[in-house]
């Protein structure tokens, strides 16, 4: 056996086993703009959109007993003539709304 080629298929294994850590391990979020999109379709279902805004950095978001990295943005619509304001909390991994609720 050629120790030579040995050790270099362990380096290569190591070093592709380190990669894949690393790949699984980075935790992806969602743009904030994508899921502001997403929010905006849902609202749009019950009446039109007159404004919405969203906090482009994640914030910590803790829903005993799990934290979750959040967006949390605002959606302003229209229905029969009234402005509705709504406060809305979106997963950054996932892009799931946790939370809604009206403002005012």
């Amino acid at each position: 056996m050629n120790w030579k080629y040995f050790f270099l298929g362990v380096s290569a294994g190591v070093a592709g086993a380190y990669i894949v850590n690393e790949a699984i391990s980075r935790k992806e979020t969602i743009s904030p703009e994508e899921i502001l999109n997403q929010v905006k379709e849902a609202f749009k279902k019950d009446g039109p959109i007159s404004g919405s805004w969203i906090n482009m950095s994640a914030e910590p978001f803790l829903r005993s007993p799990i934290e979750h990295q959040v967006y949390k943005g605002g959606i302003t619509r229209s229905i029969n003539g009234h402005s509705e304001l709504f406060e809305f909390i979106a997963d950054a991994k996932t892009g799931t709304i946790i939370e809604t609720k009206p403002i005012g």
